[in-house]
C-alpha cells in the first residue's frame, strides 16, 4: 500500500500550517480549532520549514510557561522527515518507529501536499486487517 492511499482515505485533506512567526500561544489554538496533534510550520504553506507537535509545547512550558508568547520557530523541529505519496506504507512505519515520531508531511516536488499520522497508518492498519479476517472467515464458511 502506497502513502497516497492512505491519504486519499482521510476524512480530510487540508494540512493546516503556520508562519514561523506566529506565537506558541497561536500554535496551540490551532492545534485545538483543528484537533490535531502537529503543523507543519510553513512561511507560504507549500515549503516545509519545520514540524510542531503537542509534545513540543509541553515540553517546553515545564522549562518555562513564558514560551506561550515566543514564536513557533523557538520550538519547532527543523530536521523534518518528509515522504512522498507514492512511497511505501511499510517504510513510513519502519521509519516512525525508528525515529518516534508521529506525523510526518508528505511532499511532491518540494511542495507540500498532505500529512500522515500513526493514528492514519494505525487505522489504515486496523482496516486491511479486518478485510482478512472477513476474507477468511467466508472462506471457511464456504468450504
Amino acid at each position: 500500500m502506497k502513502i497516497q492511499d492512505v491519504i486519499k482515505g482521510k476524512a480530510s485533506q487540508t494540512v493546516v500550517t503556520i508562519d514561523p512567526g506566529a506565537t506558541v500561544r497561536e500554535l496551540v489554538a490551532l492545534l485545538a480549532e483543528h484537533n490535531v496533534g502537529a503543523l507543519v510550520v510553513s512561511e507560504d504553506g507549500e515549503r516545509v520549514a519545520g514540524i510542531v507537535s503537542e509534545r513540543d509545547v509541553v515540553r517546553r512550558l515545564h522549562e518555562d510557561t513564558a514560551v506561550l508568547d515566543s514564536p513557533v520557530s523557538s520550538i519547532m523541529t527543523v530536521d523534518v522527515r518528509t515522504c512522498a505519496g507514492d512511497d511505501g506504507l511499510t517504510d513510513l512505519m519502519q521509519t516512525m518507529t525508528e525515529h518516534r515520531i508521529r506525523h510526518v508531511p508528505v511532499v511532491a516536488d518540494g511542495r507540500l501536499t498532505g500529512i500522515i499520522s500513526i493514528g492514519d497508518v494505525v487505522k489504515n492498519r486496523i482496516g486491511e486487517l479486518e478485510f482478512e479476517r472477513d476474507q477468511l472467515d467466508h472462506y471457511v464458511h464456504q468450504t
